[in-house]
C-alpha cells in the first residue's frame, strides 16, 4: 500500500506511482516497467499534476533507456519513445522540460540518466516546501495574521506537485501557522480532481475544508465566504498568463470584482520563458465522455456532444501575485 510519499518514485529500475483515478475509494499503486504504460498512465491522469508530470517525465527518461537496453532499441527508437513521453500531455510545460533536460544525460549512460531523473524528484519536493512557506507569509503579510479562508481548484498538494504541493501547499503552512480557518475546495469537473483529491489530502492532514460546486464559487466569493483565492498552473507564461484547469478563469474574474488576492503557487519550472502569452499555450482538449459521464455513468442522452478544454487561461492583468520557490511576482507591477 502506497502513501503520499509514495506519490511517484523510483524503484528497482521501474516506477511506481499512485493511480489517482481510483482515489478517494482506494490507494493502488501502479508499477511501470514500459513506456506504453507510463504514456497511457500520463494521459488516463492516473499521473497527474504539473510538476509530477515533470518527475513522470524524467523517470520516463530512465525507463526508455532501460527497456531499450532489454529490447535492443537503436538511438532512433529511443529518440522517438522519449518524444512519446514529452508528447503525452501538451498543455503542462514540465512534462516535456524535464524530458529533454534528462534526455541530455543519455550519452553519460543509465546510471548517469537515473541519477538525473531522481534529482529532478529532489528539486521537486525542496521547491514545494519553500514555495508553500513564502506564498504563506505573502498572504499574512497581505491580509494580516488572522485565519484566513482560502479557496481552492483542481488539485495542488502532494499528489499534484510532491513534498507539500503548491497551492495547497501554501494551505498547508497557513494550517501550521495557525492562521487558516479553513479551504473552500471547488469540486472541479468534469474529473473532480477536487472532491475526490484536494478534500481526501486535507482529510489526511486535518485541514477543515468543504466542498462546493464549480458553478457556485464565483457567488461564494461575493458573499465575502473567501479572503484570497490560490491556485496553482500548468504554464505561466513569460507575461504572467497562467493556464490552470478548466474554471480558474471565473475565480480570477470573481476574486477580481470582490477585491481579494489571486494567488498562484507555482515552481519556477512551470514558468515557460519561451513561451510569451497565453494565446501561444496549447489548451488540451480531452474526450467528449470525461464530460457526458460522471466518473464512467451517464450524464447526458446518448449522443449528445461535449467541449472538454482541459485548461483555461487567466490573463496577467487579474492575477495578484505569482509565488514560486525563490520569488514573488507581480504581473500588475
Amino acid at each position: 500500500m502506497g502513501s503520499l510519499d509514495d506519490v511517484i518514485a523510483w524503484r528497482d529500475g521501474h516506477v511506481v506511482a499512485i493511480d489517482q483515478r481510483l482515489l478517494p475509494g482506494e490507494l493502488r499503486m501502479l508499477h511501470i516497467t514500459g513506456v506504453d504504460d507510463l504514456v497511457d498512465a500520463i494521459a488516463t491522469l492516473a499521473v497527474r499534476g504539473a510538476p509530477v508530470l515533470g518527475a513522470a517525465g524524467a523517470l520516463g527518461v530512465a525507463l526508455a533507456v532501460r527497456q531499450g537496453a532489454r529490447e535492443g532499441w537503436d538511438a532512433a527508437r529511443l529518440d522517438t519513445e522519449v518524444k512519446r513521453i514529452a508528447d503525452a500531455r501538451p498543455t503542462a510545460v514540465n512534462l516535456r522540460r524535464e524530458v529533454e533536460a534528462v534526455a541530455a544525460v543519455i550519452p553519460s549512460g543509465p546510471d548517469a540518466v537515473e541519477a538525473a531523473a531522481r534529482a529532478v524528484l529532489d528539486a521537486a519536493v525542496d521547491a514545494s516546501v519553500r514555495m508553500s512557506s513564502r506564498g504563506a507569509e505573502y498572504l499574512a503579510s497581505s491580509l494580516g495574521s488572522r485565519p484566513l479562508t482560502v479557496h481552492t481548484h483542481c488539485n495542488t498538494g502532494a499528489l499534484a506537485c510532491l513534498g507539500w504541493g503548491s497551492a495547497l501547499g501554501v494551505v498547508r503552512a497557513l494550517h501550521d501557522r495557525g492562521a487558516l480557518a479553513g479551504v473552500i475546495v471547488d469540486e472541479t469537473r468534469p474529473l473532480l480532481q477536487g472532491s475526490r483529491l484536494t478534500c481526501w489530502e486535507l482529510a489526511q492532514l486535518g485541514i477543515p475544508h468543504q466542498l462546493a460546486c464549480d458553478g457556485a464559487a464565483p457567488f461564494l466569493i461575493s458573499r465575502g465566504m473567501t479572503d484570497a483565492v490560490v491556485v496553482g498552473a500548468d504554464r505561466v507564461a513569460a507575461n504572467g498568463d497562467v493556464a490552470n484547469k478548466i474554471g480558474t478563469y471565473s475565480l480570477a474574474l470573481a476574486a477580481r470584482r470582490a477585491g481579494i488576492p489571486f494567488v498562484v503557487a507555482v515552481p519556477e519550472s512551470t514558468i515557460d520563458a519561451a513561451t510569451s502569452g497565453g494565446e501561444q499555450i496549447p489548451v488540451e482538449q480531452r474526450a467528449e465522455d470525461e464530460v457526458t459521464h460522471v466518473l464512467g455513468t451517464p450524464a447526458a442522452p446518448p449522443g449528445t456532444r461535449a467541449l472538454n478544454y482541459a485548461f483555461d487561461i487567466t490573463p496577467a492583468d487579474l492575477v495578484t501575485a505569482i509565488v514560486t520557490e525563490d520569488r514573488t511576482i507581480h504581473p500588475n507591477g
